[in-house]
């Protein structure tokens, strides 16, 4: 991060460009970053870190621009005249970033987004063959009104067919998804709409965490409703991968 110090007042719109979207991104980490009662720049840039993708993402990046703006601040002489002034592609980079935080992506950009679903009458041998073409591990299933019923996952699968080989009594050939489920244990899962963002579903699992409670999956419909078609599946692990084109 760099600065040119400067004598006239004419290129003053740089800094308080900085500025602006400086503080936009400071408002908006203090509305998203709860576990701290300290709403310093910096500290809620690290507290941020380790639950929010988008901070982690920059993070690198917003603790040069908290150093810069210190800079900046601390050079100030009037409250509309700057003696340090920030580079115009510095000042470019952080208003994009800001951009970023103020209208965050939507869930449904970082979610897997050809989602495989099927009725619990259907044949479990086509979900075997749905796993083996498309490497899909979740499965919504849902009964003949298209009403939602439960989230089926490889690894469970896996499970109950080895259960069933080490009994020795295992049939696919008229195995229904219906013979398989487990109407006790279901897998916990969320409902979302299209437009949310990576914020909402970072929300959604950070609670159900603290509740000691483990979330399978956020599944994304038109408007958040459980018994419409199923746009996208986002899952913890999603959010950890999310790499941003920055």
């Amino acid at each position: 991060m760099t600065v040119t110090h400067i004598k006239t007042n004419k290129q003053n719109s740089l800094s308080e460009r900085f500025e602006i979207s400086f503080n936009q991104i400071h408002k908006c980490l203090i509305d998203k970053v709860k576990d701290t009662k300290d709403d310093r720049f910096k500290n809620l840039v690290e507290t941020g870190m380790t639950k929010h993708s988008l901070i982690r993402s920059f993070y690198n990046e917003l603790i040069q621009f908290a150093k810069l703006r210190n800079a900046i601040v601390h050079e100030k002489v009037d409250h509309d005249y700057y003696i340090a002034e920030p580079h115009l592609e510095i000042v470019e980079r952080i208003e994009k970033i800001a951009g970023y935080f103020m209208k965050p992506e939507t869930a449904l950009n970082i979610a897997t987004k050809k989602v495989q679903h099927f009725k619990e009458s259907d044949r479990l041998e086509d979900v075997l063959s749905c796993i083996r073409k498309t490497s899909y591990s979740r499965f919504p299933i849902y009964n003949e009104k298209g009403e939602y019923l439960w989230l089926l996952t490889a690894t469970y699968l896996l499970n109950w067919l080895t259960d069933r080989l080490a009994d020795q009594v295992i049939d696919l050939n008229n195995a229904k998804i219906s013979d398989i489920a487990d109407k006790k244990n279901k897998q916990l899962v969320a409902f979302i709409s299209k437009t949310s963002s990576i914020f909402k579903a970072e929300e959604i699992f950070e609670n159900m965490h603290r509740e000691g409670k483990k979330l399978e999956a956020i599944i994304i419909t038109l408007n958040g409703s459980e018994n419409e078609k199923p746009l996208g599946i986002v899952t913890s692990y999603d959010l950890i991968e999310i790499d941003l084109d920055n």
